[in-house]
């Protein structure tokens, strides 16, 4: 096959490695280990689920090995699955994943410091070029007889060729470069690996020369020995009692799993026993993975059937809104062959399932009573929350306790129960407004009545509660209402705006005649009082912004929904127009009103040139 060039995607990657991960060029070895990880379970799998396996010898584990002769060269092999000529050249000449290609692309080298980059993306192999000059990757796949190597230094692409290996796995042969020359050092080796791999399910040998000397004066001999011992642990953390654990332990099996340089914000470890036996370890990362909100993101949970690894590569061991946990899920009870398509029908499954759901959600219940770490979690997680909130109806009340909202009462974040606490004690409902812009949504017209009364409205500014805020329905009994919506006005209105309406119906019939089919309908407004008009949607219709959604989501051919406007009855524009004879300065100033009411929602004008043409006759009366 001979020589290749790298996709231009790993160039870009190579480059962020090299220039802006520099100082973090330990984690090579944790990122070798933990492929080699992911190969042997691959393989020891294959060896009790399918048939042409079985009869593969197989003592999973790791070899690093030191080259005492040539300083220069490290290499770590294992006896996992391998790979052939077509796994090579997608592993190791392409990145496949298509939001790490829109990630790279919104990169420069200084933008980068931070080596979550590899655990986020799966690319750790490639960070070997930060230690080494040239790299070998000798290996064959279980079941296939032909060998294969690939050859890379880093910079001109890489070279692909086939080549005799005794048996199955791989070997990675590194050329170190002068910063690589650190880690030719057994002791070196041996705390990195403790570091990062100790809770490697498998064991990490290290081979090295052991020098000593025998004699005393000219008779002492130096006397070298090839040693090889196990570094790490090689027990499934997950399976010991939390009493034997330290957080350190914790701390460092997730970073083992996850690749990820910080400690997480959460953890919750669980045993179970009974109907379903089965334990599960999950961690919440202190900060979101970049590929969150990615319709082919990573999950983060793997899949083991007493302690034999079945999967990480499967969506529905937790509910979507969950995708940014991490850990480990190992049953007792399902069968070692279980496929994808039983797994999401079986039965142990599900309730393994619903059972991680329930605790998650009682734990982070209990995580939110420390407002200052709660807040660091609802910076990075509100959303999918919310979307749990809309699609998991099962859970919807534990999750209304876990949401927080912006709030025109309280700096930072609130809950329901907080805003509900708070209610006045003749007030109707829990009072919000929608839309993509929050400081608009402080300064819109429509929260002029509620600040007069001193009611509290929750400020929705994520476009995902446009969707959301309407299925909440109710909240421990007390109804959520929009108040972009024309019903909400209902709980507030007094006698006194049922007579002003009453006094300014002919000029309300004006307006709407003015505005045509522009408009649902003209009314007067009981919640304006500095503005002289707004714009609000009827109870039934979706907001101007839930309709600009649905049109980027491609639902083109959705009936107009029109607006209704309010006018202010007691704004001096109002009572003008209402006293004047000049029906064409009554037509202009209605158009104005409904405009201007429009721009305030961050609406865009149909007709711009034509708005400029109105407001300068206008204008021009009165100066």
């Amino acid at each position: 096959m001979g020589k290749k060039k790298f996709k231009t995607e790993v160039d870009q990657l190579l480059h962020l490695l090299i220039h802006s991960l520099y100082s973090h060029s330990e984690i090579f070895l944790r990122e070798l280990i933990s492929n080699s990880s992911d190969a042997l379970d691959k393989l020891k799998y294959l060896t009790v689920a399918d048939e042409s396996y079985k009869n593969i010898t197989f003592e999973p584990r790791v070899d690093i090995i030191l080259d005492e002769e040539n300083h220069k060269v490290l290499t770590l092999s294992d006896n996992g699955i391998g790979m052939n000529d077509k796994d090579l050249e997608e592993s190791l000449g392409t990145i496949a994943r298509s939001g790490t290609k829109n990630f790279l692309n919104q990169l420069s080298g200084d933008e980068v410091k931070d080596s979550n980059l590899i655990g986020q993306f799966g690319v750790g192999f490639y960070s070997v070029f930060m230690v080494a000059d040239k790299v070998e990757v000798l290996t064959r796949k279980a079941g296939e007889e032909k060998g294969w190597s690939w050859t890379s230094d880093g910079k001109s692409g890489y070279t692909l060729v086939e080549k005799e290996k005794e048996s199955h796995g791989t070997t990675v042969i590194l050329h170190l470069n002068e910063k690589g020359s650190e880690y030719d050092n057994r002791w070196q080796l041996e705390q990195i690996t403790k570091k990062y791999s100790n809770h490697i399910a498998f064991p990490i040998f290290l081979h090295y020369e052991s020098k000593s000397f025998e004699g005393e004066g000219d008779d002492k001999k130096e006397i070298k020995e090839d040693k090889v011992e196990q570094i790490n642990s090689a027990s499934a953390l997950w399976k010991r009692s939390k009493s034997e654990l330290k957080d350190e332990d914790y701390n460092e099996f997730y970073k083992t799993i996850t690749g990820d340089s910080e400690e997480p914000m959460f953890k919750l470890h669980t045993r179970a026993e009974g109907t379903n036996e089965y334990t599960t370890l999950f961690y919440v990362p202190k900060k979101a993975p970049m590929d969150m909100f990615y319709a082919d993101y990573k999950p983060g949970v793997k899949l083991y059937v007493r302690r034999v690894f079945i999967t990480d590569d499967e969506k529905e061991l937790l509910p979507t809104y969950l995708r940014f946990m991490k850990g480990v899920i190992d049953s007792e009870d399902l069968p070692l062959n279980v496929s994808r398509e039983i797994l999401q029908q079986n039965k142990v499954m599900s309730n393994i399932k619903t059972a991680s759901v329930k605790k998650i959600l009682s734990e982070l219940k209990k995580f939110s009573g420390d407002a200052e770490k709660y807040k660091e979690f609802i910076d990075q997680y509100n959303r999918p929350l919310k979307e749990g909130v809309y699609s998991d109806f099962a859970n919807k009340d534990d999750l209304l306790e876990l949401v927080r909202y912006k709030s025109t009462k309280v700096e930072g974040w609130t809950s329901l129960a907080e805003c509900k606490d708070r209610m006045q004690v003749d007030q109707k409902g829990i009072y919000f407004i929608t839309g993509d812009n929050e400081s608009m949504l402080r300064n819109s017209p429509l929260l002029e009545a509620y600040k007069s009364k001193d009611i509290e409205v929750l400020i929705m500014d994520d476009e995902i509660d446009e969707i959301v805020a309407p299925m909440i329905s109710t909240y421990k009994e007390i109804e959520l209402k929009a108040i972009n919506k024309s019903g909400a006005m209902d709980d507030l209105k007094t006698e006194d705006d049922e007579k002003k309406e009453t006094e300014i119906k002919p000029l309300l019939e004006k307006i709407k005649t003015a505005l045509g089919d522009a408009v649902k309908d003209v009314v007067a407004s009981s919640r304006l009082h500095d503005s002289p008009s707004c714009i609000v949607v009827d109870e039934n219709d979706p907001t101007a912004q839930m309709q600009q959604m649905l049109r980027q989501m491609g639902q083109t051919e959705m009936p107009e929904v029109k607006p209704i406007l309010e006018i202010n009855p007691d704004h001096d524009i109002v009572k003008k127009m209402d006293g004047s004879s000049d029906e064409d300065l009554i037509k202009d100033a209605s158009q104005l009103l409904f405009d201007q009411a429009m721009m305030v929602e961050g609406m865009d004008l149909k007709d711009p040139a034509e708005f400029a043409k109105r407001l300068n006759r206008v204008m021009s009366k009165a100066l």
